[in-house]
């Protein structure tokens, strides 16, 4: 961000919030050098009422907090978020989120600053993430002065990177019409199945793909995260990585 943007933030009383200071600040010091077993992981999905950020809105945000590798069910997160505009017909019936659910929730602005605090020095993970951080980036640009600088993960480039090493290992199991959809993919692996299209259901079911595909990952030889962002192109993730140093 220039320094007439910063200006211009504050302003307009949009200095960078605390949140998202501490967030940065605890990242400036992450070691990628570590056993994987040593990272927190924030396994996150959102629900939106379209796909383009410029118009629609983040309604949902659910999370799982995954620790040694292992899903920390008493550390989740949900919350719906009440959108400015009201809700489209069609994202109810995708959704199943009620008017009244969104009628009573809090605004989005209210919620982000303890999402940003539950994400505080963790790896994010998602499938398909680019969309969900476009929406939750420009949420916090909007609302808090910046932006999320925590490293990503995609389990579908996870996926997609496995896949093409049993190709390559075992060409006689190769399954070239293959759905990379989450729920596809879940059943592929025989990993347990939960409601799609609700934001903490899809973070559970993509915590499980996680952890699965981070097996079979360390199985590969990649037992750091830097094995994992930089190791000899092994593994197709999207990272900021501009801001640390691995």
């Amino acid at each position: 961000m220039n320094h007439g943007l910063k200006r211009l933030f504050k302003s307009l009383g949009l200095a960078k919030h605390q949140a998202l200071k501490k967030n940065k600040q605890i990242l400036c010091g992450l070691d990628w050098n570590k056993p994987l077993e040593d990272y927190d992981f924030v396994v996150f999905d959102t629900e939106l009422t379209g796909l383009e950020p410029s118009s629609d809105e983040i309604v949902s945000i659910g999370a799982v907090r995954v620790q040694n590798l292992r899903i920390i069910i008493g550390k989740t997160f949900f919350c719906y978020a009440k959108p400015k505009k009201p809700l489209p017909k069609d994202s109810t019936l995708i959704h199943r989120i009620t008017p009244d659910q969104i009628m009573e929730a809090q605004p989005l602005e209210e919620i982000l600053p303890d999402f940003v605090g539950f994400l505080q020095g963790a790896v994010i993970v998602g499938h398909f993430v680019s969309i969900d951080i476009s929406f939750l980036n420009s949420a916090t640009n909007s609302f808090m002065g910046g932006t999320i600088k925590n490293p990503i993960v995609d389990t579908m480039k996870m996926a997609q990177h496995y896949e093409d090493h049993r190709r390559r290992r075992y060409y006689e199991d190769a399954t070239s019409n293959l759905s990379f959809g989450l729920n596809d993919l879940s059943k592929k692996y025989g990993l347990p199945l939960f409601e799609k299209h609700d934001a903490l259901e899809d973070a559970m079911q993509t915590a499980y793909l996680f952890l699965f595909l981070m097996k079979k990952f360390k199985s590969l030889g990649m037992s750091t995260l830097k094995d994992l962002f930089t190791g000899q192109k092994k593994a197709a993730f999207s990272s900021d990585q501009d801001s640390y140093s691995a």
